[in-house]
């Protein structure tokens, strides 16, 4: 049930201004939108990848590249949310390794040229 006497406004939390909002909370951010996109573009989302509406390999490699480039560019300033960053990243390498049809050579793939090969 909702309270009469809180009207929607007061309801709603703020909207934080960009400027107040930290660095490292930027880039993660990002990087978690990237991840997510590209999770969506291998098929991951789908119970059978392959199946998926939303597969598009050609996209995911952009995203991946993107992903790295960010991860890699901003490796240093992330402190603790580096490591879990950089594991999405390589399990999202992986994942469209396993999802190519002809799977590129180690350090070949999409964003390997920023985080060198993956296995």
């Amino acid at each position: 049930m909702t309270d009469p006497t809180v009207t929607p406004d007061e309801a709603t939390p703020p909207v934080r201004e960009l400027a107040e909002i930290p660095a490292v909370e930027v880039i993660t951010r990002a990087a978690v939108m990237l991840m997510s996109a590209a999770a969506e573009k291998i098929g991951l989302s789908a119970e059978d990848p392959e199946d998926s509406p939303h597969r598009d390999l050609d996209e995911a490699r952009r995203l991946i590249t993107a992903l790295a480039g960010l991860v890699t560019a901003s490796a240093e300033y992330l402190g603790p949310h580096a490591g879990p960053v950089r594991d999405g990243l390589k399990s999202l390498q992986l994942a469209f390794r396993e999802a190519s049809a002809a799977p590129e050579e180690p350090g070949h793939g999409p964003g390997e040229k920023y985080t060198g090969p993956v296995w």
